[in-house]
């Protein structure tokens, strides 16, 4: 969801969402108009939904279907603009400082605000939701870590995971119920299962890039 620390935190999108070609030139080429290119002006759509999108959550006690379902449009539109974002920032070379650092921010307040909100209204465990952000935040650690050995590239198995986690995530912004209310729960396991699955990965390719970085290291100091 790389070269550069900041966008090596995303990880739902290909690594390099937020470079291209001319990214490795820092920001001595951006100007003030880069700034409010497409990708960027959807980043801070999706940053600008947030509030929006809790306020709808907890309006009138928080299970109105109605204002539910608002909340749920708010919640797929910030999807969505995830996953175009990057996709123009990377085929359109729409690389700056401000992309790196904000796209990351904005897919974690998005996900963390919808899953902190559906615990506080007692619909979604508590557990789950600290399952998942530990994940998100200390995946985002650990390439921190190692960024100096090497970039932990995105993986197929992550983006399912950011798939899975959006689609039960939107599932229990819904109120459903009946037979779509026991599906959500599945949908919800898998996207549990995934997230620790791939978070044991990541932490296993950080342990090799870091142990092979220092390998290097070593190497070339003698």
């Amino acid at each position: 969801m790389t070269d550069g620390p900041a966008s090596a935190a995303g990880e739902g999108h290909a690594a390099d969402s937020r470079h291209g070609p001319g990214a490795a030139g820092g920001s001595s080429g951006e100007s003030s108009a880069d700034l409010w290119n497409i990708a960027n002006v959807l980043t801070m759509v999706r940053l600008l939904l947030v509030p929006g999108f809790v306020l709808l959550m907890l309006a009138d006690g928080g299970h109105d279907p109605a204002w539910r379902s608002l909340a749920w449009a708010a919640f797929t539109v910030a999807m969505i603009t995830d996953l175009f974002d990057g996709e123009l920032a990377r085929r359109h070379n729409l690389v700056t400082d401000f992309g790196k650092i904000a796209d990351p921010i904005a897919d974690k307040a998005i996900m963390g605000a919808a899953l902190i909100c559906l615990s506080l209204l007692s619909d979604l465990p508590w557990w789950v939701t600290v399952v998942i952000l530990v994940r998100e935040l200390g995946i985002t650690g650990l390439r921190f870590w190692v960024i100096r050995h090497g970039v932990i590239p995105a993986s197929r198995g992550g983006k399912l995971k950011t798939l899975a986690q959006g689609v039960a995530v939107g599932m229990y912004i819904l109120a459903l119920t009946g037979p779509l209310a026991t599906l959500r729960w599945w949908a919800m396991a898998a996207a549990v299962a995934l997230t620790v699955v791939t978070g044991l990965d990541y932490v296993r390719q950080a342990v090799v890039l870091r142990r092979a970085g220092l390998a290097r290291e070593r190497a070339g100091g003698r």
